[in-house]
């Protein structure tokens, strides 16, 4: 016997409609360069990673850059700027940053259609902490000393950079969930030439404060971009349609605007 579909008014059809059914319908030629992209991402972050780790690991090559960056940005400290970078520290922090992508995600899937892409926002998020937290113990790499630290003493371990990972995700995720929906080019240009300048004053803020290398911020961005990669993929395979293509779920409407 034929399993008889859920009525449209059922918990599950309301359940499906607002969190998983986001379709929309884009050329073949945009979805294949969207999946190239999203490969190229994915690679190139694996490849530097891993030059960063073995570089961290063996104290050679890129890790030669540590020492003499760290020792530039000490030299640029002055009381102004000290206090700048500290609430950098603490807006993209391990407390307010969390709240920050709570709101976010909450207020974003209440207001919009579908709940998808908060869903990616949130999960993307999750990983970059899920990552973080495995490789920092794992790799073992010391901060600088703690008498150079400007906002206290921290004596765990550095790579890779937490708040630059946070921020990173954070930010390249939201650019790419919402200029994917818009399809302008001007809107993704500003997007992520946005989220690229928060990554660059993240860095700088995390060295100049003195409680990371730039190493540990490198393999940081590396690994947002293999998550941005690895979500891009997953939102495309899952939302994109062919022009004319049916939608795979029985009360799935496609996506009209960019909200």
């Amino acid at each position: 016997m034929a399993e008889r579909a859920a009525p449209k008014d059922s918990w599950y059809a309301r359940w499906n409609q607002k969190f998983i059914v986001e379709e929309r319908q884009l050329q073949p030629e945009v979805r294949r360069r969207l999946l190239a992209t999203a490969a190229v991402l994915i690679g190139v972050g694996l490849v530097a990673f891993l030059f960063l780790l073995v570089s961290v690991l063996t104290h050679t090559m890129f890790q030669h850059f540590d020492e003499p960056v760290a020792e530039w940005f000490r030299t640029q400290r002055s009381p102004g700027l000290t206090g700048f970078m500290i609430a950098l520290a603490v807006i993209f922090g391990p407390v307010a940053l969390p709240i920050i992508v709570l709101v976010v995600v909450v207020c974003w899937g209440i207001a919009a259609r579908h709940a998808w892409r908060p869903f990616l926002l949130a999960a993307g998020m999750v990983s970059g902490v899920v990552l973080a937290g495995l490789l920092a113990p794992a790799v073992r790499h010391p901060r600088p000393p703690v008498e150079l630290m400007l906002f206290g003493a921290d004596t765990s371990y550095s790579f890779p950079s937490g708040h630059v990972l946070g921020t990173a995700d954070f930010l390249l995720l939201l650019a790419f969930l919402l200029a994917s929906r818009r399809q302008n080019t001007k809107f993704t240009a500003a997007a992520f030439t946005a989220a690229i300048v928060g990554i660059v004053i993240q860095i700088a803020s995390r060295l100049y404060l003195g409680y990371h290398w730039i190493s540990d911020t490198t393999a940081s961005v590396a690994l947002s971009m293999v998550v941005l990669g690895t979500v891009m993929a997953i939102d495309t395979r899952r939302t994109v349609l062919s022009p004319g293509q049916q939608p795979r779920g029985p009360h799935s409407q496609l996506q009209e605007d960019g909200s």
